[in-house]
């Protein structure tokens, strides 16, 4: 068995690669802040220029997924079938989310189609007293049957 030993350059050399990976995901956060803030602050934007913004910003947070993989769970350095073990199930995973999120939205879509009861309780205005906070609930005695 061999046992090795990471000399102080090895050290200097890690130590300054992690701070590298540091700055340029504190910088790709800033970014997607700014971006973000931009969108917020002008809302009159163009709407085909705020998709691009949009898809700026997962380019960029797809960026930032890309470097904590590689560098602090230390995929960087594995062998490739390693990587694929973790990527493809990963990439699996996100397609099962955008495929249940978008089979949800049809199932709502459905729901209000086909459903009538739920579409009739959707369009039932409440009254005044119901949005009162302090009302008191308002009980109405059943009139009494006669025979």
């Amino acid at each position: 068995m061999e046992y090795t030993t990471q000399s102080h350059g090895d050290y200097a050399a890690i130590k300054k690669e992690i701070w590298k990976v540091t700055l340029i995901l504190s910088v790709l956060t800033v970014i997607e802040l700014m971006l973000g803030f931009w969108m917020y602050l002008k809302p009159e934007m163009n709407h085909s220029f705020k998709l691009a913004l949009k898809g700026t910003i997962i380019i960029l947070m797809l960026a930032k997924s890309f470097y904590i993989v590689a560098y602090f769970m230390h995929l960087k350095h594995e062998i490739k079938n390693m990587i694929m073990t973790i990527i493809v199930p990963l990439t699996l995973f996100i397609w099962f989310i955008i495929a249940f999120l978008y089979d949800g939205k049809s199932y709502n879509n459905l729901k209000n189609n086909y459903d009538r009861h739920y579409q009739e309780q959707t369009k039932v205005k409440a009254t005044k007293a119901e949005h009162q906070h302090n009302a008191a609930p308002t009980t109405e005695a059943a009139p009494a049957a006669t025979h």
